[in-house]
């Protein structure tokens, strides 16, 4: 798997996303196949099953229930625990869930967080473009311990690829760039609220639908 992995350059983009290693994206793309066929990310997270259930009864408006839980469970619980991990790591993943916790609980921010993973994995690919708030070394060294776990010989007279890592003061400083992003990500997302049907808007729609 892992010789697999290194010569995707899909498994490779997906693997600079927080949380994200070799065996979450060699799963996602396993599940997925061709993202292209995907025409947004939003039918990619149905496809996965994280995207919530609409329930409306007669002219009530409608209300979001759990996720649907359709399509690979392998996959989506991959993300999950992917989820947990970017949770924890420095970036706008961690201000995102942290935002969702505060107003709805843990669990709920999980399957958010990694709802917004598959939104990602879809942007990426579409783009062509690694994460934008990727860590350089810890990407290096994810992908000099895929390398090795494929059979890569080490180096022992010079520093391999992902050796950065090591470097307690790299690693501090793109940490702290890391959370400058984080706080910025806060800052702009601080004034959102959970939009609100318009009540008024629908009823005269309705009273126009019906020749009123």
């Amino acid at each position: 798997m892992a010789i697999e992995a290194l010569a995707d350059p899909v498994v490779r983009r997906l693997m600079t996303i927080p949380g994200v290693d070799a065996v979450v994206g060699v799963s996602v793309v396993a599940a997925v196949g061709d993202f292209g066929r995907f025409a947004s990310a939003e039918k990619l997270v149905a496809y996965l099953g994280l995207h919530p259930k609409i329930r409306q009864s007669g002219n009530q408006p409608a209300s979001h229930g759990h996720i649907t839980k359709s399509g690979r469970a392998q996959t989506r619980g991959m993300l999950v625990e992917a989820a947990w991990v970017a949770s924890r790591a420095p970036g706008p993943l961690r201000a995102f869930f942290n935002r969702i916790k505060a107003r709805r609980g843990p669990r709920v921010a999980v399957v958010a967080t990694a709802r917004k993973l598959a939104v990602l994995c879809w942007h990426l690919t579409a783009s062509g473009e690694d994460y934008a708030f990727a860590r350089p070394s810890l990407v290096a060294f994810k992908q000099r311990k895929l390398a090795l776990t494929a059979g890569a010989p080490r180096a022992h007279a010079r520093r391999g690829p992902g050796y950065d890592y090591n470097d307690k003061q790299l690693r501090r400083h793109e940490r702290e760039v890391i959370e400058v992003a984080e706080r910025a990500y806060e800052t702009l997302i601080a004034g959102w609220q959970p939009r609100r049907p318009n009540h008024t808007a629908t009823a005269a729609f309705r009273g126009r639908s019906s020749g009123s």
